[in-house]
């Protein structure tokens, strides 16, 4: 040892040493730690500890606990609080100044707390006017009103502006006070007016289940109108108490903060005594033990501080069924109050956001509350309240066609784009949807979308999906980012386990670890409360002065699309995310293809008018200048379509009453489109009827015709020849309508046995347009290139029923279907031993009744037999055999037909044997199905889709396929092996199932909630067999889908006009648009753009087409234009019709043979599946003669 290292030893044993360090001697002396111990030591009893928590708030000693000093003051008397009140008529619901209008008339009445009011659904609204003590605004903090009527409510000024929502009872939704303005509190006084609506958050359900049928006549209590004084800081140790209670709760065992917060918070209870306010102080500085030191006066500020890495990203949502357990009507109410009161948190909250999908709602505010939409319009543009998803209405995504889906971001982007200056969604929206078909990333793209949040698969009961954030790709490669929460709901409560699941939950944290935390209360609306802010507020500070990283950072501030563009930046743009192909199928809620058959129907039908609608007025307008394209009519229409596509509403998952306002839409619209067809067509051939004549068909009208023709309307872009009937029945009530009658019969190549139907032959070699009938020809009588001859209906001598034309023979024997044969290729399809026919299964799911069907009952189903039959028509060019069946109360009587034609005009098309059926439904909890098993074998089934196809498993190889029992389809399901296949089509129906050989459609559900009368009743639909002598993907079927779908439309037209057809005549093999060398190419929609200048006709006009491919391949088309439409420029767009390229013109021969006239064709490349937007700039109408 050196001298030197001894003299720094001695230094340090004696005085320390020159830097100041104390000796050793010193540190000895100056020891905290005591030499002796004569206490007994702490041993730490943790669960008796943390199980004494629980009497710190409410319960058993709530007189001497925190819940005793809540409120400071209470005042309830007439001094203070006068109430009166006025009840709307009926279920009327008035605007605020109808309702006050309407009050002053009958008078207002006293009111007190305690009194009733109802019955369920009616509009109740108050006069509410509040004194305020003296002393109360210098004293207090804060001075509330606490309005409690057991059920929604929403606060208004005197003037009618909307200020803040309430939410009676005692869940964990409520909300029912309303902060008394400073303006108000000097003054001493203050006015209100309160409309209140006989309905809970979710409804009125009957019972304590929430699907139950609603109690229509409940009755509610004002439980509560007092004048309140919050003592705030107590509320703060309230919420600071929770937080740290949620620390013990969801942190792991033996974690050391979470033993370090049971300790501070029984130091809280050693602290905290009810009698002496400055306890509540003290206390709230033992919780920054756990929270951080002076965290609250940072207030949002919090958010800036701590982890820079974002892990859970909180934005508020308030997810408003736009009907379910409630009426559209009411679902309007809940838009007002839900967003009213997000405005007044976000002017307490600077950190909050808030996003608000379905622009049918945005638009319901707007009209509906305009105080209010200014209101929140001012906080979009700020930057705080975001419109999300684009969409109409948060759709389902099943059942709609790709032109509705397409229609739902069109219409929905239009709107936000319109209101706030040129906004567009970047991120589709749909967390509640029940499945989602695989053409839906493209839609998205297509609409300017690149992300898509949704979370329903999270409630598979099957298999659990693999993935969190993925890329989804679509049908046709087309592939959008896609978050599913971990938090694992899209109403989160934003408590201390939604924000740890946003990490626990994640399934993709090696590709990117953050989560979207989509709080507030929601299905019925409400949104954030202000005790979801205040804890966030606590969680991030718990994150921010903790090392402990079981505390994820949750961060406050940004949008939907801010956190998406983070997933872009850290992924690489999705490079290293997985990837999920084809449709979202959610392993749940298979029965709402079926539930509500009627709605099914009014959708499909809507869908198919509205096409036709646009075709007819687009052409119409470009041809006659006197005639304005009616696009506000054509939008009232969609809207109301996409407004019933809503998923609880097109599923049938709702209360009656929604049913009887959805049946009132679709009525209108199926009234209107024939009112706007008829006006259209009149401008091209004033004097033609339609057929059949209805009441509004005049006598005058009818006399008037001449010698003339029955014409045949064709909406459908394809060649197609068939049997139409013609009623007659209705035509022979007077003179005038029995000359009618006579012309008609002219016309006909058969007429039923008792002389009401005729039947025509409606020929349109050249595709849409009108084209008069063919009359009583051989070749009409044949399918076309397969054979001669009619169809025909007999019995045999065995009493076997039998349906046959000149390629089809069906065999009816027992009552079930026992044959059906190929005539031309001597092939049978039904396997020996088989039958098919009705099948009738039980039906009785765990729980949603309306929405499930469950694999347990896929084994149930009993043959029902075709009882009572007998030959209706025996040919030749209509056959057809009727059979009623009986079943418990129920009667089925069905009509089972063939015609002498072909499904279509394509090469060995085969005629498809139809069955149109007549229910009067009375079962509870059965289904009805129509399955027919084949001598066929493949591995998967083909079902229509959106804009294509999707292939499923016949096999039950895994639990993924087992999972797939009950399917999606449109307009056809086919099972299909090499050189054969059979499709089942469908004009209403969407519930499918393949099982091994056996292909089934499923026609009528009988769930008993949320609506006990679902499907009661009358109904009419059809389905059909059709065989093909091919793959499917060398098959008719998506035509055959198509024409089925969209029958021909007759009318009666004098001689005179039937040369004025302008560009609804049909010349030679062409319409006016046609697509050829290409098959798998269909032409969907026909419409003028959306920006076209419609009312003045000034600037170019644009005809917008919307084609797809049909069977999964490339395809190269030719788009022909006939030459009597000039077309001056083509581009591909976008759905929101911004231009994407250029599309060459070039011309060649007309197809009517016209010389010197020229038609337009355009080659378009498509990919399997892709839609194509094409853009015809065309010359502005004239009235043409040809």
């Amino acid at each position: 040892m050196t001298p030197t290292n001894n003299a720094s030893i001695a230094a340090l044993l004696n005085g320390g040493n020159d830097n100041g360090n104390p000796s050793i001697a010193e540190a000895i002396n100056k020891s905290a730690y005591p030499e002796q111990n004569f206490g007994v030591g702490n041993k730490w009893v943790k669960n008796l500890f943390r199980d004494r928590l629980g009497t710190f708030l409410g319960g058993h000693y709530d007189d001497v606990n925190l819940s005793h000093v809540l409120f400071s003051e209470r005042e309830d008397s007439k001094e203070y609080v006068k109430l009166l009140v006025w009840s709307a008529h009926g279920r009327d619901k008035p605007s605020f100044h109808e309702a006050m209008e309407q009050a002053d008339k009958d008078g207002w009445k006293e009111a007190k707390k305690g009194d009733s009011f109802g019955p369920s659904w009616t509009n109740h609204w108050w006069k509410v006017s509040l004194r305020i003590p003296s002393d109360w605004d210098k004293k207090y903090e804060r001075i509330q009103l606490e309005f409690d009527p057991g059920c929604e409510a929403l606060i208004y000024t005197t003037s009618g502006t909307p200020l803040h929502a309430i939410t009676g009872g005692y869940g964990g939704d409520r909300r029912v006070e309303y902060i008394i303005p400073a303006k108000a509190r000097k003054e001493g006084k203050l006015d209100l007016v309160i409309e209140s609506t006989c309905n809970g958050m979710f409804g009125v359900p009957w019972s304590g289940n929430a699907i139950d049928p609603p109690d229509m006549n409940r009755y509610f209590g004002l439980a509560s109108a007092d004048l309140v004084v919050p003592n705030q800081e107590a509320w703060r140790l309230m919420w600071d108490w929770n937080i740290i209670r949620a620390v013990i709760d969801h942190l792991p065992g033996n974690n050391a903060l979470q033993n370090k917060a049971i300790i501070v918070a029984n130091e809280i209870m050693d602290v905290f005594k009810h009698n002496d306010p400055s306890t509540v102080s003290k206390a709230r500085k033992v919780a920054e033990k756990i929270l951080g030191e002076g965290w609250d006066a940072k207030a949002e500020g919090v958010y800036n501080e701590g982890p820079r890495e974002k892990r859970v990203w909180g934005i508020g949502h308030c997810h408003i069924d736009t009907a379910w357990l409630w009426p559209y009507s009411v679902t309007q109410q809940k838009v007002a109050r839900s967003w009213t009161t997000q405005v007044d948190l976000m002017e307490r909250y600077p950190e909050h956001r808030f996003a608000a999908s379905s622009a049918q709602q945005w638009k319901w505010l707007e009209q509906l509350y305009p105080e209010a939409f200014e209101s929140v319009k001012k906080k979009v543009l700020a930057g705080k309240f975001h419109p999300i998803g684009g969409s109409w209405v948060e759709n389902d995504a099943n059942m709609p066609s790709g032109e509705s889906l397409s229609r739902q971001l069109i219409y929905g982007q239009r709107f936000f784009q319109s209101r706030f200056n040129g906004l567009r969604c970047e991120t589709g929206w749909l967390p509640d949807s029940f499945g989602l078909t695989g053409q839906l990333p493209q839609i998205m793209r297509e609409a300017g979308m690149s992300n898509f949040f949704t979370q329903k698969l999270s409630w598979n009961n099957i298999n659990v999906f693999p993935h969190t954030t993925f890329n989804w790709v679509g049908f046709d490669g087309t592939q959008v980012l896609c978050h599913m929460t971990p938090v694992d709901t899209y109403t989160a409560q934003a408590d201390m386990g939604d924000v740890r699941r946003g990490v626990l939950g994640h399934k993709n944290l090696e590709s990117h670890d953050s989560a979207l935390l989509v709080f507030g209360n929601g299905d019925g609306g409400g949104g954030p409360l202000a005790p979801m802010l205040e804890g966030l507020r606590r969680i991030r500070a718990v994150a921010n002065s903790s090392i402990d990283t079981e505390i994820p950072v949750v961060h406050m501030g940004t949008s939907v699309e801010d956190f998406y563009d983070d997933i872009h930046k850290q992924t690489n743009h999705g490079a290293t995310l997985p990837a999920w192909h084809g449709e979202l199928y959610l392993e749940f809620h298979r029965g709402t293809y079926t539930s509500h058959g009627i709605i099914k129907k009014g959708n499909r039908k809507s869908e198919v008018l509205l096409r036709e609608v646009e075709l007819i007025t687009t052409l119409v307008s470009l041809y006659k200048n006197s005639y304005t394209y009616p696009k506000t009519r054509i939008d009232d229409m969609w809207e109301g379509l996409l407004l019933n596509q809503f998923h609880d509403v097109l599923p049938g998952s709702a209360i009656g009453m929604v049913y009887e306002d959805a049946e009132k839409i679709y009525n209108w619209i199926a009234k209107e489109s024939k009112q706007v067809i008829k006006e259209a067509l009149k401008k091209l051939i004033p004097r033609t009827i339609n057929l059949p004549l209805t009441e509004e068909t005049t006598a005058a009208e009818v006399q008037a015709l001449s010698k003339g023709r029955v014409v045949a309307l064709n909406t459908v872009h394809a060649p197609r020849r068939e049997i139409v009937p013609i009623s007659l029945s209705n035509v022979a009530t007077s003179s005038a309508h029995a000359h009618l009658n006579k012309l008609i019969k002219e016309d006909v190549v058969q007429l039923s046995r008792d002389g009401k139907t005729g039947y025509v032959v409606a020929e349109h070699t050249g595709g849409a347009g009108l084209s008069p009938v063919t009359g009583l020809f051989a070749s009409a009588l044949a399918a076309p290139g397969v054979g001669s001859g009619g169809a025909r209906a007999f019995e045999t001598r065995d009493g076997d029923f039998v349906l046959k034309n000149s390629n089809i023979q069906m065999k009816i024997s027992n009552g079930r279907i026992v044959s059906l044969w190929d005539v031309l290729l001597e092939r049978e399809l039904i396997p020996e031993g088989k039958t098919a026919g009705l099948m009738m299964f039980t039906d009785r799911p765990t729980y949603w009744d309306a929405w499930d069907t469950e694999v347990y009952d896929v084994k149930s189903g009993k043959p029902l037999e075709f009882t009572s039959l007998k030959v209706l028509e025996s040919g030749p060019a209509y056959a057809s055999l009727e059979s009623v069946v009986k079943y418990d109360k129920s009667t089925i009587k069905i009509t089972i037909s063939i015609t002498s034609l072909s499904a279509t005009l394509a090469e060995d098309s085969r005629s498809y044997i139809r069955f149109d059926a007549d229910v009067d439904w009375r079962q509870r909890h059965e289904f009805l199905k129509f399955e027919i098993p084949l001598n066929i074998h493949a591995q998967e089934a083909i079902f229509d889709a959106a804009f294509g196809n999707v292939a499923r498993a016949t096999h039950r190889n895994t639990s993924v396929e087992l999972a797939k029992f009950e399917v999606c389809g449109h307009k056809y399901a086919d099972l299909s092996e090499y050189g054969y296949g059979l499709a089942i089509l469908s004009e209403s129906k969407y519930g499918f199932a393949a099982e091994g050989n056996v292909l089934r459609i499923s026609l009528l559900r009988s769930a008993t909630a949320p609506d006990p009368e679902q499907d009661q009743g009358a109904h009419s639909f059809s389905w059909a067999l059709l065989p093909h002598a091919s793959h499917f993907h060398g098959s008719d079927v998506p035509l055959a889908g198509y024409f089925f779908n969209s029958p021909v439309h007759l009318h009666y037209a004098p001689e005179e006009e039937l040369g004025r057809f302008g560009p609804l005549a049909l010349t030679g093999q062409h319409g006016l648009f046609s697509v050829e060398g290409a098959p798998n190419v269909l032409l969907e929609t026909v419409k003028r753009s959306d920006d076209d200048d419609l009312e003045s006709g000034k600037g170019d006009q644009h005809i917008i087409l919307r084609l797809y491919e049909a069977y999964g391949g490339h395809a190269k088309a030719t788009l022909r234009v006939s030459s009597k439409l000039r077309v001056t420029k083509a581009t591909l767009t976008n759905l929101l019709e911004d231009e994407k390229e250029g599309l060459q013109l070039q011309a060649c021969p007309a197809a009517d043979g016209r010389v010197g006239e020229s038609d337009t064709i355009i080659e378009i490349n498509f990919r399997g599946f892709q839609f194509q937007t094409v853009k015809l700039t065309v010359e502005a109408a004239h009235d043409r003669s040809v």
